[in-house]
Formats: C-alpha cells, sequence, structure tokens
C-alpha cells in the first residue's frame, strides 16, 4: 500500500516522527529507521525541532516534543488529559497550590497539564516545559516502576537515591524539598493505564514556607487520592 501524500516533504518528516514513537533515538538510528539520509533527516528533524514537535534528551537524542501533547489536548484525543484536567483543577482546589501533570519523554518529562494558583507565591510550570528526570517528586515516580536496569541507570547523577525510590515503591507517593529548585517542594503520586504501568504523574508544588519541609503530610492524600481517580477513569476508557 503506497502511504505516500504526494508532498515528499510532508511524508519525509512524519517518517521521522513515526520513527520517534519507539522512544528517543541519535541522528544515526533516525537514519538507519527512515532510511533517509543523513543530511535530510538531519535538516528535518531540526526543523520540527524548531516548531517543538520534536524535543531533544539530555543525551542530545531526538525525542517527540511537547507540542505534539498541546495538538492532542486541542483535538481532544489524549484521553489521559481529558480526564485529568478537571481533577488537577480540584486538586489545585482543596490543597491551595499548584497542580500538574508529567509524562516522561527520554531523559526529561513534560509537563502536559497544569491547574495553576491564582495568586500568591506559586511554583509555576508551563504546559511544555521540559525537567530533568534527576530531581523532584514526579521524576521520583516516573522512575521508581521502571525495570531494574532503566531505574539504576536513571539514578546516575540524580539527587535521590535507591532507598528513596525504594521508600516511594512502598509508600505509594513520592516528596521532594528543594531537590529541584531551591525553596520549592513537591508531592507526586503514580497514575497508572492498561496493566497498572505507570504512565504519568500527578503533583502539586509550592514554596516550603507553605508545604513545610514534610510537604507528604500536608498533600499526600490529596494527591494519591487524585491518582487514583485519573487511573480509574483511564481504566473505564480501556487505556
Amino acid at each position: 500500500m503506497d502511504n505516500s501524500s504526494g508532498v515528499g516533504v510532508l511524508d519525509k518528516a512524519v517518517l521521522v516522527l513515526n520513527a520517534l514513537e519507539a522512544g528517543p533515538a541519535s541522528l544515526a538510528q533516525l537514519v538507519q529507521t527512515t532510511g533517509l539520509a543523513r543530511p535530510t533527516a538531519h535538516r528535518l528533524a531540526v526543523a520540527l525541532e524548531h516548531h517543538r514537535l520534536v524535543h531533544r534528551d539530555t543525551q542530545g537524542r531526538f525525542i517527540l516534543g511537547p507540542r505534539l501533547a498541546e495538538l492532542s489536548v486541542a483535538a481532544g484525543e489524549d484521553r489521559l488529559l481529558a480526564i485529568a484536567q478537571p481533577i488537577l483543577a480540584h486538586l489545585r482546589d482543596i490543597t491551595g497550590e499548584s497542580a500538574s501533570l508529567f509524562r516522561r519523554q527520554g531523559d526529561v518529562r513534560v509537563c502536559v497539564a497544569a491547574a495553576e494558583r491564582t495568586s500568591g507565591l506559586r511554583d509555576t510550570i508551563p504546559v511544555g516545559a521540559a525537567l530533568p528526570m534527576t530531581a523532584g517528586s514526579a521524576a521520583q515516580i516516573l522512575l521508581a516502576w521502571e525495570e531494574p536496569d532503566r531505574l539504576h541507570r536513571g539514578l546516575r547523577n540524580a539527587k535521590f537515591e535507591a532507598a528513596t525510590l525504594s521508600s516511594v515503591r512502598r509508600r505509594g507517593w513520592a516528596q521532594s524539598v528543594g531537590e529541584r529548585e531551591q525553596g520549592v517542594g513537591s508531592v507526586s503520586a503514580p497514575i497508572r493505564g492498561a496493566g497498572g504501568r505507570v504512565i504519568a504523574a500527578v503533583s502539586v508544588s509550592g514554596p516550603l514556607e507553605r508545604l513545610s519541609r514534610a510537604p507528604g503530610r500536608l498533600h499526600a492524600a490529596p494527591v494519591v487520592a487524585a491518582a487514583e481517580k485519573i487511573s480509574e477513569g483511564m481504566r473505564r476508557t480501556g487505556s
């Protein structure tokens, strides 16, 4: 079957995006997967990066970019974000702190939805922001249930240790105190999709003067409840 649209440059750009669906790829891997000439693959990947359809992880590999998540919300096709948005707003209202939803993309975690605190000091993380997988409670959640090899690789240069992730798995939530940004704390819990796999993390974050140095004591219960409600919604839709 001929999948050509008749617009050559568009078809080649789609080849690049399809290749990245499987995960991070170096330029050499893009060339091998797409069959494109190296200069063509590089030119298209950089152009897609300019439009935020492609991003780079900390190793310089190409990954799918945050603009795709934004477009999927607009198209109403992403069930996770459709389910999560009102729950994030409720979580913000009951905790008084900004609430966010993160997905892992290679070596970064991307904020794909948010409900910001409307006034006062707040930790604002815009939708589309790519944050490191080496710090923060959401990073702990997205790493804690990984396969052992990926988990140990993820711990390299991380500000948390294996024992921290063991505690996260045991209690079902994570907290951080000044780990990603000085003076900021957060609490996160896992969102699970089909088969119980962790597919995202829901978080609240704010200044330590409100969250204290034990933010989990304040907000773990509502964050876990929000994560479970989103996970339940995903199960109902078969996602």
